[in-house]
C-alpha cells in the first residue's frame, strides 16, 4: 500500500509551474502592456530654458581669449599702429574714417546709406525724397559717437541717447535696469582685453534686452569704442571696413572671437591703406597748389581730406568761401587730376580725391 502525499505540495508545484510559464511567455504575447518609455514620442511643449549664469558666460570668453592669444596680440598691434598714426595725423583723418565706418555699418544693418548721402546729411542736413530720415539719423548718431565724446562704459544711457518714455507700461522693465545688467557683466569682465570685452559686449547686447530698431548699429558702435578705449589717437577700432564678417553671430564664444579678430584685422589694414593714400594725396596737392594765393585753396584741401565726397554747396558751407571761389578752385584741381567728379551730371556734382 503506497503512502499518501500531502496535497499542499501539489498546489505549490502548480503555482511554481504557472510562474515559470509566465516568464517564458514572449513579449509579443504581452500586447496589453505599455511599451518602454523611451519609445514614446514627446508631445510636451518645450519649456523655457534657463539662462546661463554670468560666471559661465565670463568663463567661456576667458577660454576663448586664451585660445586666440596669438591672434589677439597681432590685432592689438594693428590697432596700436592705427592709434599712433591718428595721433600724429590731422584731425580730419578721424572724421573721415568715422564717416566711412558709419556708412559701412549702415549696409550691415540694412539701412544702406552711401557716403554721398551721409556727407550731405551730416554737413548740411540735406536728404532726398527717397531717403529714410530715421536711417540717416541713426547713421548720423554713429558718426558723432565714432568721432568723440564720453565712452559707453561711463554712461550707456547717455551714450545711446535712450531714455524710458513717460507713459511706459508698469510691467515693462526700465531701460536703466537693462543697461545696468549689461554694464555689470562688462565690469566683471574687466580683466579681459578690451578687444575681447568689445566682442563679448556686442554678442551679449540682445541677451541683455537692449535690442530695438537699429540695435545692431548701437551694439557695433559701442563695441568699436570699447575696443579702442585704451588708445589716445583712435577714437574707435574699425569693424566694418573691408567687410563686416566679424560681426556675424553664431557659434560658441571661441568661434565668435576668432571671426571678430579676423574682421577687425582686415578693417584696420583697410583703414591704414586709406590713410596712406590720403597722406600721399595731401602732400601732392600741397605741392601743386602752392602757387595759388588766398585762404580758399588750403581750406578746400583740408575739407577734401576730411570728407570722402564733397559738393560745391558743402565746400561753400565748410570753408566759408564764396560759391564762385569754391567752383573756381574745384575746377582747377579737377583739371590737374587732384580730384575726380563722381556723378557725371551737370548739377548736384560730387568730387573726391584722386588717389
Amino acid at each position: 500500500m503506497k503512502p499518501q502525499v500531502s496535497t499542499q505540495y501539489d498546489s505549490f508545484d502548480d503555482s511554481l509551474v504557472d510562474a515559470v510559464g509566465l516568464e517564458e511567455t514572449s513579449e509579443e504575447d504581452l500586447w496589453f502592456l505599455p511599451g518602454p518609455m523611451e519609445e514614446e514620442p514627446d508631445y510636451l511643449p518645450p519649456g523655457s530654458r534657463a539662462e546661463p549664469r554670468e560666471t559661465t558666460v565670463l568663463d567661456d570668453w576667458r577660454r576663448a581669449e586664451a585660445g586666440n592669444a596669438a591672434r589677439l596680440a597681432r590685432v592689438a598691434g594693428r590697432i596700436g599702429a592705427l592709434d599712433d598714426r591718428l595721433r600724429r595725423g590731422p584731425e580730419g583723418w578721424r572724421h573721415r574714417l568715422a564717416l566711412i565706418e558709419a556708412a559701412d555699418l549702415s549696409w550691415f544693418v540694412g539701412d544702406r546709406i552711401g557716403p554721398d548721402r551721409l556727407a550731405l546729411w551730416i554737413s548740411m542736413r540735406l536728404s532726398g525724397v527717397q531717403d529714410n530720415t530715421a536711417a540717416l539719423a541713426r547713421v548720423g548718431w554713429a558718426v558723432r559717437r565714432l568721432t568723440g565724446g564720453p565712452g559707453p562704459e561711463v554712461d550707456l544711457s547717455a551714450f545711446l541717447d535712450r531714455r524710458d518714455p513717460e507713459n511706459m507700461a508698469d510691467e515693462a522693465e526700465p531701460f536703466a535696469d537693462r543697461a545696468g545688467g549689461w554694464t555689470g557683466v562688462m565690469a566683471q569682465g574687466g580683466a579681459l582685453h578690451p578687444i575681447t570685452r568689445a566682442c563679448m559686449g556686442f554678442h551679449l547686447w540682445s541677451l541683455a534686452g537692449l535690442g530695438q530698431q537699429g540695435d545692431r548699429m548701437e551694439a557695433a558702435v559701442t563695441a568699436a569704442r570699447i575696443a579702442a578705449s585704451e588708445g589716445t589717437g583712435a577714437v574707435f577700432a574699425p569693424l566694418a571696413m573691408g567687410g563686416a564678417g566679424g560681426l556675424r553671430a553664431g557659434g560658441p564664444a571661441a568661434e565668435r572671437l576668432e571671426r571678430w579678430l579676423d574682421g577687425m584685422e582686415t578693417a584696420c589694414l583697410t583703414a591704414m591703406r586709406h590713410l596712406d593714400d590720403i597722406e600721399a594725396w595731401s602732400a601732392r596737392a600741397e605741392t601743386m597748389m602752392a602757387p595759388l594765393s588766398g585762404k580758399t585753396p588750403p581750406t578746400l584741401r583740408a575739407v577734401l581730406t576730411e570728407w570722402p565726397l564733397v559738393s560745391a554747396s558743402m565746400a561753400e558751407t565748410l570753408t566759408g568761401a564764396s560759391r564762385a571761389a569754391v567752383q573756381r578752385n574745384l575746377a582747377w584741381m579737377e583739371a590737374r587730376g587732384l580730384i575726380r567728379e563722381m556723378t557725371g551730371q551737370g548739377r548736384f556734382r560730387l568730387w573726391r580725391v584722386a588717389t
